[in-house]
């Protein structure tokens, strides 16, 4: 019964340690992206680099819309993410998905603030190509 027992702990053990733990919610660049939205006068739009708001390694960041479901941003992302802002249920935010090497490192939480976020015709940002506009 003991042995028994040691074995259930060790596999609980062993499944948390599978956690992905590195993923890490970017409070920093969701302040700075409200600062610029608030500088974003009414009827306009404007275009921000977001590579000089972070300082982390990341090779694709991708934007995802209000009301996505889990199995969409799975899709999207070409990886396992768990979303951990249930924004399928929300239209208040959206989440800027931060990738490297094929794995989910940051994120961030942007307000809408009566604003629509978009990546103009591209997929994806890159360090290289990693405007995101902001439309008021």
């Amino acid at each position: 019964m003991i042995k028994q027992m040691g074995i259930v702990l060790f596999s609980l053990l062993l499944l948390m340690g599978c956690n992905d733990s590195s993923l890490k919610r970017n409070t920093e660049l969701e302040e700075k992206l409200h600062s610029s939205i608030i500088m974003v006068s009414d009827n306009s739009t404007s275009a921000h680099y977001i590579d000089s708001f972070v300082d982390f390694k990341w090779d694709k960041a991708y934007l995802i819309q209000p009301y996505t479901t889990q199995a969409n941003i799975e899709k999207q992302l070409g990886v396992d993410f768990k979303e951990p802002s249930n924004i399928g249920l929300r239209d208040d935010i959206y989440l800027l998905v931060f990738l490297n090497q094929g794995k989910a490192v940051q994120y961030a939480e942007i307000e809408r603030l009566k604003t629509t976020f978009s990546l103009g015709d591209k997929e994806y940002l890159e360090p290289s190509n990693d405007i995101i506009y902001i439309e008021r």
